[in-house]
């Protein structure tokens, strides 16, 4: 099963190294999302990325950043829900009912279905799927591969995300929970949760 990381919405000064560290750890895809943010931030941030990563990387805002550094491709959601004219390559998108799930995964590589559970990064949001919702999407073949779960996965969740049949899990608040950056020099601790992740969602 694929593991995706989404990026924290703020940018900060270890990301690059943290970034970095999880691709060497063998992380599949990082959604890199930073709503409401100048582009030269972005273009700072894959700079200091190595060169070989950028193939893995999908970006939600400026897609232009998907030429000007190879990247993996463009994400679409409420903000950019269109992808530029004559766009070639890979496309995803944020869904959060099934209708749209069966709707974008015709034009898409992989759909987000969100909140899946509880969120962690967005407080009060809840989980807007009853299990036997999701099983019965699974048995009519709604939810399958191209289908990545989102939305409060952590590593006490992520084999039933496996078991419900999505094609991967992404992780946002539950990845970068284990760092604040104001206060914290270590990142260590996040890399082995994201370890614990990898060997589950594998």
């Amino acid at each position: 099963m694929k593991l995706i990381v989404i990026t924290t919405p703020n940018y900060f000064v270890e990301e690059d190294k943290i970034i970095t560290t999880l691709f060497d750890e063998g992380l599949d895809i990082l959604h890199l999302r930073k709503p409401d943010t100048a582009p030269v931030y972005a273009e700072r941030l894959l700079t200091l990325i190595p060169e070989r990563y950028h193939k893995r990387i999908v970006v939600h805002d400026h897609f232009y950043l998907k030429d000007e550094y190879k990247l993996k491709g463009i994400h679409l959601n409420h903000r950019n829900p269109l992808p530029p004219d004559n766009y070639t390559g890979h496309v995803s998108a944020s869904c959060h009912t099934l209708d749209e799930v069966e709707a974008d995964k015709k034009m898409c590589d992989y759909v987000f279905l969100s909140p899946i559970f509880d969120s962690i990064s967005k407080e009060g949001r809840e989980s807007a799927f009853a299990p036997e919702t999701i099983r019965e999407a699974a048995s009519k073949g709604v939810i399958d591969k191209k289908v990545i779960a989102l939305g409060g996965v952590d590593e006490e969740n992520i084999l039933r995300v496996k078991d419900f049949g999505f094609g991967g899990a992404a992780v946002l608040g539950g990845l970068w929970s284990k760092f604040n950056p104001a206060s914290d020099y270590n990142y260590q601790p996040l890399v082995a949760h994201f370890r614990r992740l990898k060997e589950l969602a594998d």
